[in-house]
């Protein structure tokens, strides 16, 4: 009676040692920057041809890192990656602002990443309108010409005002356009909302104060409400459309230092949410207006002024129900780097393999997708062999109500020379499905990663060099809230 305790035991023990180290529902995540054209096009004016070939090899390259997720940046400035009724084709793509290309490069992103299992995230820019003034890009019919005094200069940008009523509405409205027309996982946005300040340059927004001010006397808090009442307004717009899309945040990795406010982390950041980009994080999170919270953690474990283990831990106890998904900055990561804890990709593994240890914490976000190329094997290496190794599903939101999806039919396997080509039927409302892949007579374990073969929104997969005298496969589809059906078991046709 003992051994066998003490058997159940390690095996217990070597499951939860599994989880841990290759967990099956984990967020792995990276940002497609499209401003000024960090990740993808490569630059503007490339023919169709070649964007499109720019975008297969990202996806491609992410997927072959197992990534599941990207954030498709598909409005830097008041303009757009998609087809929009109400903001032009950004300058970025064809190198004219207004001018789109022979396609929609939206769509595709989602027809390509749903190909190769990946969930995309729409990521905006509430306020941004032109990075530089100096540059004259902005189109003729952009609502800055229609509507003037809805904006303002700081620096060299131009911004929306977010003190009037009417940029919310049309910033909700561009949401709204979004969420009703693509089939999207979530709306995503990072952290810029009122801009970095500028040393000596009050953000000039005095007359928008003077003529809404609503309640407050107090300028700071008034700020906060408007970038309060935009995300509210946002999320609203996001239920009434779509109730099953997400609605995640990705603030500055520091809320508040806690020489400011004993609720803050143990940091001494020379910018926060609160205080300099008037964004109450803690807030959206406490009401539920968000579902997820990504904070750019960019610094490495134990650095003095923003140490990553700490702040990963303080938002991992500031959760209030949402999600948590850890930014991490890979873009850091060089030969040259001025610190060497970002000389190697082990300060990425070491950021991951600590976070797994937090139970409140579901994942990771990279920045950017092009440092999967720029850094080569060196970092596609150390996630591979190590924290990568199994595919992973996304995880489900706490927040948004579960659609159970039906499991897939009529699985078959047909033998086509050395390949064999896996077929199956759904219903309309299942998004995705999970190949798994085990030893002849030997299905036991859904829940461990390393039984996953692939992931994808087809009806049909071929694999290559199959091995039908040894192995089995089964499936089960996932839907738009990555709610997972029972698996079913394919048969030979």
């Amino acid at each position: 009676m003992k051994k066998l305790k003490f058997i159940i035991l390690i095996l217990l023990f070597q499951t939860k040692l599994f989880s841990q180290e290759s967990p099956k529902r984990e967020m792995r995540a990276a940002w497609i920057s499209t401003v000024d054209n960090i990740d993808w096009p490569s630059k503007p004016g490339l023919s169709d041809k070649q964007m499109k070939a720019e975008m297969i090899s990202i996806l491609d390259n992410l997927r072959s890192n197992n990534l599941n997720t990207v954030i498709f940046q598909i409005r830097p400035t008041a303009d757009a990656y998609y087809k929009s009724t109400k903001e032009p084709a950004s300058h970025w793509i064809t190198g004219t602002q207004g001018v789109a290309p022979g396609f929609d490069p939206l769509q595709m992103m989602i027809d390509e990443a749903g190909k190769r299992g990946m969930n995309v995230h729409v990521w905006l820019n509430p306020y941004r309108v032109q990075k530089d003034t100096v540059k004259d890009v902005l189109t003729k019919t952009h609502l800055f010409f229609k509507k003037p005094e809805l904006f303002l200069t700081y620096g060299k940008s131009r911004y929306f005002n977010p003190g009037y009523k009417e940029t919310r509405d049309f910033v909700s409205s561009v949401v709204g356009e979004i969420v009703r027309n693509y089939d999207i996982q979530a709306v995503h946005m990072d952290d810029y909302f009122y801009p970095y300040k500028i040393e000596g340059q009050e953000f000039p927004d005095e007359k928008a104060f003077a003529k809404e001010p609503r309640q407050f006397k107090d300028k700071d808090d008034w700020r906060r409400d408007n970038v309060d009442l935009i995300i509210k307004q946002i999320r609203d717009t996001i239920i009434a459309n779509k109730p099953e899309v997400e609605f995640g945040i990705s603030p500055f990795g520091v809320w508040r230092n806690i020489a400011k406010d004993s609720q803050g982390s143990n940091t001494k950041a020379g910018a926060t949410n609160y205080d300099d980009l008037y964004a109450n994080i803690l807030k959206w999170q406490k009401e539920n207006w968000i579902d997820y919270v990504t904070p750019q953690l960019y610094w490495h474990i134990g650095f003095d002024r923003a140490n990553f283990e700490v702040l990963a831990k303080w938002w991992a106890d500031h959760k209030y129900g949402a999600n948590v998904y850890v930014g991490h900055g890979d873009y850091k990561i060089s030969n040259t780097a001025k610190e060497p804890e970002w000389r190697s990709p082990d300060q990425i593994v070491k950021q991951i393999e600590m976070i797994r240890k937090i139970p409140q914490i579901d994942g990771s976000m990279h920045f950017t997708a092009n440092s999967f190329f720029k850094k080569g094997d060196t970092l596609r290496n150390a996630l591979i062999e190590k924290p990568y190794k199994y595919i992973a599903l996304t995880p489900e939101a706490n927040r948004i109500t579960r659609v159970k999806p039906q499991a897939p039919t009529n699985a078959l396997i047909t033998k086509k020379g050395d390949k064999a080509v896996l077929s199956w039927k759904s219903e309309m409302y299942d998004k995705k499905f999970v190949i798994y892949r085990f030893p002849k007579g030997k299905i036991t374990d859904f829940s461990n990663s390393a039984n996953i073969y692939y992931v994808t929104t087809l009806t049909k997969l071929e694999i290559p060099n199959a091995d039908l005298e040894n192995t089995v496969y089964a499936i089960s589809a996932l839907s738009q809230t990555q709610t997972e059906s029972a698996p079913i078991e394919f048969t030979t046709k």
